[in-house]
C-alpha cells in the first residue's frame, strides 16, 4: 500500500499533526480553567475526553487503513480535527468547547492510525518516527514560547493544533489513494505473537497513565507550587521539549543496537525518578531538572516500547493497536493527576505515579525479553498486483500518543 521512500515527509507531516495535541496538553488544560468556568479537575476530565475521542479512532481504524485509503482516511481525520480544534478555540460556551475537542481528538487519533501505518511500511521506519518525534517537539517547543505572549484565555494552543493540521492537508496529495478489490478484502492475516502483543496492550495504559498524570497537572505544578510566571513554566516546557529532541536524536542514534529490553527497564525505572522529583518542585531548579531529565528521557523509552510493538507484526497492526491502547492512560492521565493532586498534593502523587512506573516495568522488561528472542529481522519484500495487498517487512516503529 505505501511505497517507501516516496512517502516519507507527508507521513513525518501526518505524524506531526497527529500528535501536537497530546504535546501540548500542559497549556491545553492550564487554560481551560483559566478562560472558561471549570475547575482544575474539571478541566483535566475535558483533556482526558479529547485523548480518549483520539484513541477510540486508533482501535475503529487500526485494520481499515487499507480498505479505505491512506489519503481519503487522513483527510478525514486532518477536516476533524480543523473543525474540532477551531470551533473549540473560537468558542466561550463549555459545552462547544468539550464537543470540539472531542471531534478534534477523533481527527488526530485518525491522522495517528495513518501515519503509524504509513510508517510501518517504510525501508527505515526508525528513522521516519524519529523525524516526526523531532518535527512535533520543535512544534510543541514553538508554542509553548509563544503562546503565554497571545493573551489569556484557551483558544490559543487549540487554535495551533487546527492551523497545524490545515497546513498538513495539501501534503496528503502524496499518499496512497487505494482501493482494494474484493479478494483483498476477504483476505484476512491473523496477529503474530498475540500473548506477547496483549500483555504489551495491557501494560501500556499504566505507563502512559503515569506519564500523562504529570504531565496534565505540570503547569499546575509549576505555576501554584513552584510559584512560577506562566511565560517561565512554557520556557521551562520549551527547554524540556528541546531537551527531548536530544533524546529522539540519541534514540536514532543508537537504534536497536542495544535491544528492547534494557531501554524499557532501565529508562522506565530513571523516568519514575524524574517524575517523583518534578512532582515535589518548589522552586524553578528542581522543576526544570525534572521536566527536562523526564522529556529526554520519555522519547527514547517511547521509540523503543513502540519498535517493540512494530516488530511483532510487519502489518503495523499491534504498532496501531499498542498505541491506542497507551492513548486510554494518556487519555485517563489529565484526570487522574488532578484528582490525586487534589486528594494528596503533588509529591505525593508523584510518588504514587513512581511507584506504579516501577511496578509495571517488570512485565514491560519480560516482554521485551520473550519477544525478542522470537522475532527475527526480516528482509523487506514488496509486492504489488491488483488482487494481493502490498507487504512490507521492517523491525522497528513508532505510534503512541504522549
Amino acid at each position: 500500500m505505501f511505497a517507501p521512500r516516496t512517502i516519507a515527509w507527508p507521513l513525518v507531516a501526518l505524524f506531526t499533526a497527529g500528535y501536537l495535541a497530546p504535546y501540548l496538553l500542559p497549556t491545553t488544560v492550564g487554560r481551560l480553567d483559566s478562560g472558561l468556568p471549570l475547575t482544575a479537575t474539571q478541566a483535566g476530565a475535558v483533556g482526558s475526553a479529547l485523548l480518549l475521542s483520539s484513541a477510540s479512532a486508533g482501535f475503529l481504524l487500526a485494520s481499515k487503513v487499507d480498505r479505505i485509503g491512506a489519503r481519503r482516511l487522513a483527510r478525514i481525520g486532518l477536516a476533524l480535527a480543523v473543525a474540532g480544534y477551531g470551533c473549540a478555540a473560537l468558542s466561550g460556551s463549555v459545552a462547544a468547547v468539550v464537543t470540539g475537542a472531542m471531534i478534534g481528538g477523533f481527527g488526530s487519533g485518525t491522522a495517528t492510525t495513518v501515519a503509524a501505518t504509513g510508517i510501518a511500511a517504510q525501508r527505515d521506519p526508525h528513522r521516519t518516527t524519529t523525524l516526526g518525534l523531532l518535527g512535533v517537539s520543535a512544534l510543541a517547543g514553538a508554542v509553548y514560547l509563544t503562546v503565554p505572549h497571545l493573551g489569556p484565555g484557551h483558544g490559543q494552543p487549540l487554535a495551533a493544533i487546527a492551523l497545524t493540521a490545515l497546513a498538513v492537508w495539501p501534503l496528503t496529495n502524496r499518499l496512497p489513494q487505494h482501493t482494494p478489490t474484493p479478494q483483498t478484502r476477504r483476505t484476512r492475516t491473523p496477529l503474530p505473537h498475540f500473548r506477547a502483543g496483549l500483555l504489551l496492550a495491557a501494560t501500556l495504559p499504566c505507563w502512559s497513565l503515569a506519564q500523562n498524570a504529570l504531565w496534565g497537572v505540570s503547569g499546575h505544578i509549576g505555576l501554584t507550587q513552584a510559584h512560577l510566571t506562566e511565560a517561565t513554566v512554557g520556557a521551562v516546557f520549551a527547554v524540556a521539549l528541546g531537551a527531548g529532541l536530544l533524546g529522539v536524536i540519541g534514540a536514532g542514534t543508537l537504534g536497536p543496537r542495544l535491544g528492547h529490553a534494557l531501554p524499557i527497564g532501565a529508562g522506565t525505572a530513571l523516568i519514575a525518578a524524574c517524575i517523583a522529583l518534578s512532582a515535589s518542585a518548589t522552586d524553578l531548579t528542581t522543576f526544570a531538572t525534572g521536566e527536562i531529565a523526564w522529556n529526554t528521557l520519555y522519547p527514547i523509552v517511547l521509540s523503543y516500547v513502540i519498535g517493540l510493538a512494530a516488530s511483532l507484526d510487519p502489518r503495523g497492526r499491534w504498532a496501531v493497536l499498542v498505541g491506542s491502547a497507551s492513548s486510554l492512560g494518556t487519555a485517563a492521565g489529565p484526570l487522574a493527576g488532578s484528582l490525586l493532586a487534589a486528594e494528596a498534593g503533588f509529591p505525593a502523587m508523584g510518588l504514587v505515579l513512581a511507584a506504579g512506573l516501577l511496578l509495571i516495568a517488570i512485565p514491560m522488561t519480560a516482554t521485551a525479553l520473550r519477544a525478542g528472542s522470537r522475532t527475527m529481522p526480516v528482509i523487506e519484500i514488496t509486492v504489488e498486483t491488483p488482487t494481493v495487498p502490498t507487504q512490507h517487512a521492517y523491525e522497528t516503529a513508532a505510534v503512541a500518543p504522549r
